[in-house]
């Protein structure tokens, strides 16, 4: 079998206090945006983003946000279900693979019937489960409220084709700190080398919207192929993006696993 379904009550039963966590922190932060969608808000916080364009632009914060739906893109899905999924994906990658090699738990693993690749595959698939746990979350959180306070005002099919194409930004990310971790022996180095991808690209994507001299940085960010505003409208080009994402993905995680398969590890 592919996947160890031991390893998986252990894994889950070691880190579902920390998924809590996250969630609960999306809770808040998405409970509070969607029940500021008021005009009288709206108007309020445009004024916050003339007097402070800099900063708005920073966290892709500037565009139209006249329907919920991308009142939500521009004020949660631009840095707020962006961050702290980034957050939770560099703390689970580094979990989830050097940990064992940290703790000298790789030798008792690779000791019992199961092969290499059907560990990691089974690490890999707990961590995509688990993104898209907090994605279906977000999303069904957000869309209870929206239809609570503001009955057939949220397009439903346009709010999940943004919450895809999240799951596939956050798969994306997953992917790269996963092959890290596949990489590196050391937790250190695992987890230094993914923050340092995410935070790095991530800070240039932000250079990048802040003034329109800055925009050719947007070239060395994955996080360019996720527009939540172009999504919010149905954008050809922005639902060709994050299938891109989700293409790479799969590629990076496949090239993880070969390398954790194939290298060389101190037990």
């Amino acid at each position: 079998m592919l996947i160890n379904k031991t390893l998986i009550k252990k894994e889950i039963k070691y880190s579902y206090k920390t998924t809590l966590i996250f969630i609960a922190v999306l809770t808040l932060y998405a409970s509070m945006m969607t029940t500021m969608f008021d005009p009288e808000m709206g108007d309020m916080l445009a004024s916050f983003s003339q007097s402070m364009p800099e900063m708005f632009a920073a966290f892709g914060m500037t565009a139209d946000a006249s329907t919920l739906v991308q009142f939500l893109a521009n004020y949660l899905y631009g840095f707020i279900f962006v961050v702290f999924p980034m957050v939770y994906i560099v703390i689970m990658t580094s979990r989830l693979v050097t940990r064992y090699m940290d703790k000298g738990s790789m030798a008792y693993l690779l000791s019992t019937p199961n092969t290499r690749f059907s560990l990691i595959f089974t690490q890999a698939f707990l961590l995509c489960v688990n993104i898209l746990f907090m994605v279906v979350f977000v999303t069904g959180l957000c869309t209870g409220i929206s239809e609570g306070l503001f009955p057939n005002e949220l397009e439903i099919a346009k709010f999940l084709l943004l919450n895809f194409g999240l799951f596939c930004l956050l798969f994306f990310l997953a992917s790269v700190c996963f092959c890290f971790a596949c990489i590196f022996n050391e937790s250190r180095f695992a987890t230094g080398a993914g923050s340092a991808f995410i935070i790095g690209t991530y800070i240039i994507q932000m250079i990048s919207q802040i003034d329109t001299k800055f925009e050719f940085f947007k070239f060395f960010t994955p996080f360019t192929l996720f527009d939540p505003t172009s999504l919010a409208d149905t954008d050809t080009g922005a639902i060709i993006s994050v299938f891109v994402l989700l293409g790479l993905g799969i590629i990076i995680f496949g090239v993880g696993m070969k390398i954790f398969c194939k290298k060389d590890m101190s037990l």
